[in-house]
C-alpha cells in the first residue's frame, strides 16, 4: 500500500519526457492526416479517437511500451483511418463504416418505431426540441437521430416546405 504514493524521479521524468513525445506525434500526425482524425462522422471516427486515447495513455504511463512503439502505433491507427478514408468512396465501405440518419419526426408525425430503434425516449425528443426552440410542433419539419448520435432538429415558418436534398441519405 505504500507503493501508491512513493514514486522515482527517473520515473517522474521518463513519464513527462514520454508525454510530451507522444503528445508532439499526435499533433504531427493530425497535422498530416487531417481534422477528419477526430471528428465524430461516424462509428469508425469514434473508434479512431478511442484507439489514439488509450495508445496516448499506454505509452506514457505503461513502462513496457516505449515512446517508439506508441508512435509506431498511432502511426498504424492514423494510416488505417486514411485508408478508410479513401476506400469510402465505394458504396460497400461506406455502408460497412458509416451508420445511415434515421429519420425521427416526420414533420409533427413523431415515428414511434424509429425512436425504438435508435433508442430514443420521447422525452430525449421533447429536449432535443425545446433545445433547438421549438415552440409549436407544427414548426417541426424534420428530426433526425444523425450518424454521430446527435440529434438534429430541423424547424421553421408554418407553410414553408423542407428542401428534400436535406433529407437525401435518411431512413425513412
Amino acid at each position: 500500500m505504500e507503493k501508491w504514493f512513493a514514486f522515482k524521479e527517473i520515473d517522474l521524468l521518463a513519464i513527462v519526457l514520454t508525454a510530451a513525445g507522444i503528445y508532439i506525434s499526435v499533433i504531427a500526425f493530425t497535422r498530416l492526416a487531417g481534422k477528419r482524425s477526430f471528428s465524430k462522422m461516424s462509428s469508425f471516427d469514434f473508434a479512431m479517437t478511442v484507439a489514439v486515447g488509450s495508445i496516448i495513455a499506454t505509452t506514457v504511463l505503461s513502462k513496457s511500451i516505449s515512446l517508439w512503439y506508441g508512435i509506431i502505433g498511432l502511426g498504424a491507427i492514423y494510416i488505417l483511418q486514411l485508408i478508410v478514408a479513401l476506400l469510402r468512396e465505394f458504396k460497400f465501405v461506406q455502408n460497412l463504416v458509416d451508420n445511415s440518419p434515421l429519420l425521427l419526426m416526420d414533420g409533427q408525425d413523431i415515428l414511434y418505431d424509429n425512436l425504438k430503434k435508435a433508442r430514443v425516449s420521447e422525452g430525449d425528443l421533447r429536449s432535443k426540441l425545446r433545445e433547438a426552440n421549438v415552440i409549436q410542433l407544427d414548426q417541426v419539419k424534420a428530426v433526425i437521430f444523425e450518424t454521430t448520435g446527435d440529434i438534429s432538429v430541423l424547424h421553421g415558418e408554418s407553410g414553408k416546405d423542407l428542401e428534400e436534398w436535406l433529407l437525401k441519405g435518411v431512413q425513412r
